[in-house]
């Protein structure tokens, strides 16, 4: 899984697990693609306190999935419910994997 996609994940399951300022940062750089120094500039630290401070976030979130496994469970049902929707022959059971995906 790209590393992106994997930090998004992570901070969509266990990101409510960090204080804010944490979280603030973490959402510049995951989801609005800002740079180390533009994150730096805005929240008045060091661009290396910045990168250690992603870097904390990135082992804390993968503590949280090492021992709750959210995420790994979450992909394992998406992809079955992918490949219920793959092999069912009915419109109804394609619709429901559909939804269900959908919810996911």
């Amino acid at each position: 899984m790209e590393k992106i996609v994997r930090q998004g994940l992570l901070y969509d399951f266990y990101g409510a697990l960090l204080n804010e300022h944490r979280k603030s940062i973490y959402e510049a750089y995951v989801y609005d693609n800002m740079s180390l120094s533009e994150i730096a500039n805005e929240h008045g630290i060091s661009r290396q306190g910045v990168h250690d401070l992603i870097k904390r976030c990135d082992e804390s979130l993968e503590e949280y999935e090492d021992k709750l496994h959210l995420v790994e469970k979450f992909m394992s049902i998406k992809e079955e419910v992918e490949q219920i929707e793959k092999k069912a022959d009915s419109d109804e059971i394609k619709a429901l994997a559909a939804k269900i995906l959908e919810q996911l």
